[in-house]
């Protein structure tokens, strides 16, 4: 017959040393995991290396096939896709800035649009000499 303990499935106190023992192996096996880590971001590391040097060797090339004038209609096609992108990214870029310039305008309650060229801004562009005055942070 199982003693009342046994039945109820309560832990037995475990003793100092065998917390020690404990300790040092899920250290040792801590230590085994990092280990595995570092390798495995060197490994990642040198193979971003090898991807980079792959897309400059690419471009390299293409950029030799432009010069000579060798461009294929699939390269055509290519750079109508790159300058569509840059149009895009140009496009969201200028989206984003608009967007946190609103956002800073709700927030700060002042135009800080400091590009602009509109004569509104004059007393903005005089004061970046100053010492900027602490905001307060957002709410959330």
């Amino acid at each position: 017959m199982p003693k009342k303990s046994e039945s109820l499935n309560v832990p037995k106190k475990l003793t100092q040393r065998e917390i020690q023992l404990m300790l040092i192996d899920n250290f040792v096996n801590l230590q085994r995991v990092l280990t595995n880590l570092t390798f495995k971001f060197d490994a990642l590391s040198e193979n971003i290396t090898k991807l980079l040097q792959l897309h400059e060797i690419a471009a390299k090339s293409f950029l030799k096939r432009v010069e000579n004038g060798n461009l294929t209609g699939e390269d055509k096609d290519i750079m109508k896709k790159l300058d569509t992108l840059l149009e895009q990214n140009k496009t969201v870029a200028k989206g984003l800035t608009l967007v946190e310039e609103k956002i800073r305008h709700k927030l700060y309650g002042e135009n800080t649009n400091i590009h602009s060229s509109s004569p509104n801004n004059n007393h903005e562009a005089a004061n970046l000499g100053e010492k900027p005055r602490p905001r307060p942070l957002p709410r959330i």
